[in-house]
C-alpha cells in the first residue's frame, strides 16, 4: 500500500505539478533517506524526460557549515548557475535524516552562504515567474521530519498523505476543484486595496495596489493551499506576533514580535532565539520588509508540524514572510532571504479588506 502511494505521488508531482513534457530536463534533488520517491519521480520522468539526481548525504550540510572557511561559504559554483539556467523542471524533496543537524552552527555562517546563494534564488524566481521554469517543493515522510512534528512515524507518514490528498481516488481533480474556489477569492482580493490583519497581539495593516493575489494548488508545493500576495514594501505597518515558533535552517525562534512603520521592521522580539532572528534581519537591506502576505486555506492541514511546507498551508492561519518577494505577485523586494512565519487566526482572528470584514475566526466569509 505504501508502494503505490508513492508511486501516486511521483505520478502527480511529474504529470500535474511539474508538467513533465517529452524532451524536458528535470533536476531531483533530495537526501538519501529520500530515495523510495526519488526513485518514483526518476521513473516517471523516464516516461519522456531527461532526469538528473543530486543527492545529499546525511551529515553533509553540517560538515559543510562546520569545516568551510569564508571563501568557500561564499562560494557560488558555476555549474549550480548553469543548471538554474537550463533546466525545464526542478523538484526538490524534503525529507530529513536530521532536521536539528544545523542547531549548533553559527547564524552568521548561515547568513553568508544565503547572501551567497542570492542570484541562484532570483534566477529560478525570475525564470519561473516568466514561465521558462516549472519548479515544486515536497515532502517525503522521515523519522527525523515525524520526530520533529511530534508524532510517530506511521502517524505522520498518515499526515503526509492526507494532506496531499493522496487518499482521494482523484487528487488531481480535488486540486482542481479546490484551485476554482481560490481563485475566486483571490478574484475578489485583487479588486481591494487596503488590508488589516488582527489577531492576538496583531493589529498590522498594507496595501496591495499594483499586487496580484496569486494560489498555490499544488504547482509550486506540494500539498498547496494558500492565497498569497507581496505587500507595497513601504505600506506595513502596526505589529504581528507569531502564534508558532519560526524555523529557519533547523533552528527555532519562539515567540516572535515584530513592529513594522513604513514598511520596515523597526523593533523584534523573541523569548528564544532572539540573536538569530536579529541575524537574519541585518542579512541585507530588503530582509527587514515584508515579502509575501499569505492565507492558508488547506483543510487537510489542522496541526503544527515545524515544516513550513505545510505549516504555511493550514487552514485558519496566516503567515508572513520577510525578505524576498515572489515576482508572479509583482512584489519587488529582494533579499537573500524568504522567512515564513505562522499566525493563528482561528480564535478571533479577522481580515479586513477595504473596511469590509472578508474573513473571521479562519475561514473566509466572501
Amino acid at each position: 500500500m505504501i508502494e503505490e502511494k508513492i508511486k501516486k505521488y511521483a505520478k502527480l508531482l511529474t504529470n500535474y505539478s511539474l508538467q513533465v513534457k517529452d524532451g524536458s530536463e528535470v533536476l531531483i534533488q533530495g537526501e538519501d533517506v529520500s530515495l523510495p520517491l526519488i526513485k518514483a519521480v526518476y521513473q516517471e520522468v523516464l516516461k519522456g524526460g531527461h532526469p538528473l539526481v543530486i543527492t545529499k548525504f546525511a551529515e553533509q550540510e553540517e560538515l559543510f557549515f562546520r569545516s568551510a572557511s569564508r571563501q568557500q561559504l561564499e562560494y557560488v559554483s558555476p555549474f549550480d548557475e548553469f543548471l538554474m539556467k537550463n533546466i525545464d523542471c526542478y523538484l526538490r524533496i524534503l525529507g530529513h535524516n536530521n532536521t536539528k543537524s544545523l542547531a549548533g552552527i553559527d547564524p552568521e555562517k548561515i547568513k553568508l552562504r544565503s547572501l551567497a546563494q542570492k542570484n541562484i534564488s532570483k534566477l529560478m524566481n525570475d525564470r519561473a515567474a516568466a514561465g521558462d521554469l516549472n519548479w515544486n517543493i515536497c515532502q517525503f515522510p522521515t523519522q527525523s521530519d515525524a520526530q520533529e512534528a511530534g508524532m510517530s512515524f506511521f502517524d505522520y507518514q498518515e499526515f503526509v498523505y492526507q494532506a496531499c490528498h493522496l487518499d482521494r481516488n482523484d487528487p488531481v481533480a480535488y486540486w482542481q476543484e479546490f484551485g476554482q474556489e481560490m481563485k475566486r477569492i483571490a478574484a475578489i482580493l485583487n479588486k481591494k486595496t487596503d488590508f488589516h490583519f488582527v489577531a492576538e497581539g496583531t493589529d498590522l495593516y498594507c496595501k496591495t495596489s499594483g499586487r496580484i493575489w496569486t494560489v498555490d494548488q499544488g504547482k509550486e508545493n506540494y500539498p498547496g493551499g494558500e492565497i498569497f500576495t507581496g505587500p507595497v514594501e513601504d505600506s506595513v505597518h502596526g505589529k504581528i506576533r507569531f502564534s508558532y515558533p519560526g524555523i529557519y535552517s533547523g533552528q527555532e525562534v519562539e515567540d516572535i514580535k515584530l513592529e513594522f512603520a513604513a514598511g520596515k521592521v523597526i523593533s523584534a522580539e523573541a523569548s528564544q532565539g532572539e540573536d538569530l532572528l536579529n541575524s537574519l534581519l541585518e542579512a541585507d537591506r530588503g530582509a527587514r520588509f515584508v515579502g509575501e502576505i499569505a492565507v492558508g486555506c488547506n483543510q487537510g492541514i489542522q496541526r503544527f508540524t515545524r515544516n513550513m511546507l505545510f505549516d504555511e498551508k493550514m487552514g485558519g492561519t496566516i503567515h508572513l514572510a520577510l525578505g524576498m518577494s515572489y515576482p508572479e505577485t509583482l512584489g519587488k523586494n529582494e533579499s537573500t532571504i524568504h522567512w515564513d512565519m505562522l499566525c493563528d487566526m482561528k480564535n478571533g482572528g479577522k481580515i479586513y479588506a477595504d473596511d469590509e470584514l472578508i474573513y473571521e475566526d479562519g475561514k473566509f466569509i466572501i
